[in-house]
């Protein structure tokens, strides 16, 4: 019998791993991963451009020739705009884009468009209720003033 799923590993800020842990994510791509071509793994690593240089792990697995021929994807994740966040946060919402301009221009001032910022801040309102849903009305609200 064969294991049908595709195993996924996500690991985040590899910037920060040291020489062990790296050495530890090369023999799994290598050895049943993404080298082999009927692998079932997904791998899927983050880490911050410009905190690494040629001496830091990361780099030397990321220039690593064995890894060359598989299958990648480099994604940069940049600041998003004002009107993509408009849009983001519109759908994220549900709601039309000029009813959510406001509270997206309060969002993209405080997080100057980061996605990371952006998702942190979204659950902070929310969680401090001043992002909330409403029964009533059947759509989100949110208090500008606050």
């Amino acid at each position: 019998s064969t294991f049908a799923a595709t195993v996924t590993l996500c690991l985040d800020d590899l910037q920060w791993a040291d020489s062990a842990s790296i050495a530890a994510v090369n023999q799994l791509l290598l050895a049943g991963g993404i080298a082999s071509q009927h692998a079932k793994f997904f791998f899927l690593g983050c880490y911050r451009e410009g905190e690494t240089d040629k001496y830091n792990p990361l780099w030397k697995t990321l220039c690593n020739n064995d890894l060359v021929s598989a299958r990648s994807t480099d994604v940069k994740l940049d600041c998003m705009d004002e009107e993509t966040l408009t849009t983001m946060v519109s759908e994220t919402l549900c709601l039309l884009p000029r009813l959510t301009r406001c509270l997206s221009s309060i969002i993209y001032r405080k997080t100057k468009g980061n996605p990371l910022f952006v998702s942190q801040l979204m659950i902070s309102l929310s969680k401090e209720g001043l992002l909330r849903p409403s029964l009533s009305r059947r759509r989100w609200e949110w208090d500008k003033e606050k």
